[in-house]
């Protein structure tokens, strides 16, 4: 069971310049990976699978999380429709029933 999950579901972070968004996203990862209250699960859907892809440019950091004991869990079906194929670097595919099961389990879910 998940006592606090993160939902995120874009590659970035906010809307308006992606520039800014993308460091947005990074700089909270980064302060996340250093805070020793980290959820215990982060849930990737939409554009936001390519975050745990070879291309991302957090991937270092998503290691980190990952080593740490948060378990990230990517939607299944946007793994293959956004990336094309099953290439994950970091993290598991998932699907919605134990997306839908781990987010009503959980004690606290925060979207980004």
């Amino acid at each position: 069971m998940y006592k606090d999950v993160v939902i995120i579901n874009s590659d970035t972070l906010g809307r308006g310049d992606e520039g800014v968004g993308q460091t947005l996203l990074g700089t909270f990862l980064r302060k996340l990976l250093a805070n020793p209250n980290k959820p215990d699960a982060i849930i990737f859907y939409n554009s936001a699978v390519r975050l745990l892809t070879r291309q991302s440019y957090f991937l270092d950091v998503l290691d980190g999380l990952e080593s740490s004991g948060v378990e990230l869990l990517a939607c299944g079906t946007c793994v293959f429709k956004v990336c094309g194929q099953n290439s994950l670097s970091v993290g598991r595919i998932s699907n919605m029933d134990e997306i839908a099961d781990v987010i009503v389990a959980a004690t606290k879910v925060i979207t980004l």
